[in-house]
């Protein structure tokens, strides 16, 4: 059967969704986690959080999803402690990292791979088996075909959400809350300014979707081989959980769920399901409107009455004897056994006690958890017992199997070594400069950098470069990469090979795989979102060659990672703020006759560039380019010119200026390198 997985942002949360029919929660502790908003569960709250839980037989995943500075990791320590203390069923993590710490920690501990690692396609998916998950979160933008296709042969658990808010941006990649606020969504504090109003030309509010709802395709889903259901919404209000995950547990039992009360607990202009049937048009587009708000006061008491009372949902099998002198219960829940005993029988004045009549009364489980599933009865003949001593002898016994059901199942933890200051990074005195461009054209002053990246489809229309640049020559690999909408990637690596490309770069995951066997050499992308010093070491270990580490990362931060593995920071270019499936510039007729570029204005009148690769997905351009030739930056071994839409001109002149430590004479910004990102 396939779990129904439901939010629980507080402990109301946690009770309707529970109460409601959930098979499994997810949950914040205290800290690391990418709700930082939510109530959670810290303050030693988790315990009673999985207790409550584990006693009706839901399952508790604890979300352990955000990056983590070198700083944080001592403190990690202490939250791997505590999660596995309360015996938790799985953690959901984003961070190489926090991965690697709850493997060498806790190796008994599920471990799934969070959303916010944007695996996309099968190649990610069995990297996240690789690296030891369990499970993998998979990306929400993936038709019914691509999620079929990889849980068929990941070889791991795949999840997928069935019902909640959409973000405009693939979950990991999004930078556009730090960039504008300082308030990183990689690292759980995200201020959502992709539901204010940025408008193309023919439409306004052009990032924000609409929630989704694949409630009317579980069954497809099921039959896909999808192992869990789950529900988004940790930030939202208990009627909304009990409400979600009602009509999942209808839907997935082929019954009618109420989508009309669904619809206005909460919603942004109704429901898509475009990225699952591959509509990926302007439908999928809406916002919180004021009729969606007030329409959630007319049905938030009915809904609050889902989980008001228990929901009698755990099996127990009961044993009555009844013998001269001694009374006895026994139960049996999950292969738990208790017996209590009773007070001594009567002997029958005038009719003795049998089978059904012990049952009519230790079958009265309401308020409880627990339903008479089998029952047997030995009873001596001529005896009875009042039905006062019976309702207390269930009373007993179940509240025993209570407190024996919701002991923490505490899972062993390795005490590693303390964790240390990373030994300082030996860097060359001055960096090396690399350029990443976007079209083979813009091409130049190669004799002035080290490395010159260009993208795939671009070296495969013009592979003149690869005789041209040499070695200099790196391959970056899309930063998204749908396997039934692109094709075959291993046939088009296996032809870059044997032009003579000798150098990859990686913007996701899934790319270390892809192309791991063909003996490029790796080189990580900014889009790996490197954060600390350990998960720079797992790169290593991955096979890489050199990372680009995250630009959320202040100068000071990036100047204390440690490690052997040589790092680079993107010191030049139109940061990349998003990616995305749904294009924000599509018109109403589809996409047509468009250049492949865009632009979308804010509310303020800042513009940004919106750009295609190859009608596969998007990104979302900063308004002004980050430019830092003439301040100082840390120790790293090289600095990478990301060129997207400069002419050759302008693309010499930024060379020159990186190379003499020479100011922009335009509007420019030192990105979040001077800044302490949230």
């Amino acid at each position: 059967m396939v779990e129904i997985l439901a939010p629980a942002g507080g402990e109301e949360q946690l009770t309707a969704a529970v109460r409601c029919g959930a098979d499994a929660v997810y949950l914040g502790a205290g800290g690391f986690n990418a709700r930082q908003s939510a109530r959670n569960f810290g303050e030693g709250r988790l315990a009673g959080a999985v207790s409550f839980a584990h006693v009706r037989g839901v399952k508790v995943h604890v979300t352990v999803n955000t990056l983590v500075m070198d700083r944080e990791l001592e403190a990690l320590t202490d939250t791997v402690r505590e999660i596995a203390g309360a015996g938790a069923d799985a953690v959901i993590v984003q961070d190489l990292a926090v991965n690697a710490l709850f493997r060498d920690m806790c190796p008994g501990l599920s471990r799934h791979a969070s959303t916010q690692m944007t695996v996309h396609n099968l190649d990610g998916a069995k990297l996240a088996a690789d690296l030891g998950f369990s499970r993998v979160v998979l990306a929400r933008e993936l038709t019914l075909k691509e999620i079929a296709c990889i849980t068929a042969r990941c070889g791991i658990e795949t999840e997928v959400f069935i019902h909640g808010a959409l973000c405009m941006c693939a979950s990991g990649q999004c930078f556009l809350s730090s960039m504008l606020g300082g308030r990183s969504g990689n690292r759980g504090r995200c201020a959502q300014p992709c539901r204010l109003d940025f408008h193309n030309s023919e439409r306004g509010y052009a990032l924000s979707l609409k929630d989704m709802s694949h409630l009317r395709h579980l069954k497809e889903l099921a039959d896909a081989g999808v192992s869990s259901f789950k529900i988004e919404g940790r930030m939202k209000r208990p009627e909304y959980v009990a409400a979600a995950v009602t009509a999942a547990r209808a839907a997935l039992n082929g019954e009618a769920w109420d989508e009309e009360s669904l619809r206005a607990v909460f919603s942004r202009s109704g429901f898509t399901d475009g990225y699952l049937t591959g509509r990926r048009d302007v439908s999928m587009f809406g916002r919180r409107e004021q009729e969606d708000a007030a329409a959630a006061g007319a049905v938030l008491g009915r809904l609050a009455g889902l989980y008001r009372a228990e929901r009698r949902s755990v099996p127990v099998d009961m044993g009555f004897s009844l013998s001269p002198g001694l009374s006895t219960l026994t139960v049996q829940c999950d292969g738990q056994t208790l017996s209590v005993t009773g007070p001594a029988p009567d002997a029958a004045v005038n009719r003795p006690l049998d089978g059904e009549g012990a049952k009519r009364s230790l079958e009265k489980t309401g308020g409880t958890p627990y339903y008479l599933r089998e029952f047997t009865a030995d009873i001596a003949p001529g005896l009875t017992l009042p039905a006062s001593a019976l309702n207390g002898l269930r009373r007993e016994a179940l509240d025993g199997l209570t407190e024996l059901r919701g002991r923490a199942r505490a899972i062993p933890v390795r005490e590693t070594p303390a964790v240390c200051r990373p030994v300082p990074h030996a860097a060359p005195l001055r960096p090396a400069l690399r350029g990443r461009f976007e079209k083979a054209e813009q091409i130049c002053c190669a004799e002035d950098l080290e490395a010159v990246a260009l993208p795939l489809a671009q070296v495969e229309r013009h592979p003149e470069v690869v005789e041209k640049l040499g070695d200099k020559l790196t391959v970056e690999l899309p930063s998204l990469f749908f396997d039934r909408e692109k094709g075959d990637l291993s046939g088009r690596l296996a032809g870059i090979y044997a032009l003579g490309v000798k150098n990859v770069l990686c913007e996701n995951l899934y790319a270390i795989r892809a192309a791991a066997g063909y003996g490029f050499v790796l080189h990580g992308g900014a889009g790996l979102n490197v954060f600390n010093t350990p998960a720079l070491d797992e790169l290593g270990k991955l096979g890489l060659r050199d990372a680009v580490v995250s630009f959320e990362l202040s100068m000071d931060r990036i100047a204390a990672l440690g490690g052997a593995l040589p790092r680079g920071i993107i010191a030049y270019g139109y940061l990349p703020l998003m990616r995305f499936r749904a294009c924000p510039v599509k018109k109403r007729a589809g996409c047509g006759d468009c250049p492949g570029f865009g632009e979308l204005t804010d509310r303020r009148g800042v513009r940004f560039r919106v750009m295609c690769s190859d009608r596969q997905y998007g990104t979302l351009l900063n308004s002004v380019p980050l430019h830092i030739a003439d301040r100082p930056v840390p120790p790293v071994d090289f600095e990478t010119l990301w060129f997207t839409f400069e002419t050759a001109g302008q693309v010499r002149a930024v060379v020159e200026q990186y190379k003499n430590g020479l100011p922009f004479s335009g509007a420019r910004t030192g990105g979040l390198y001077f800044r302490q990102v949230q």
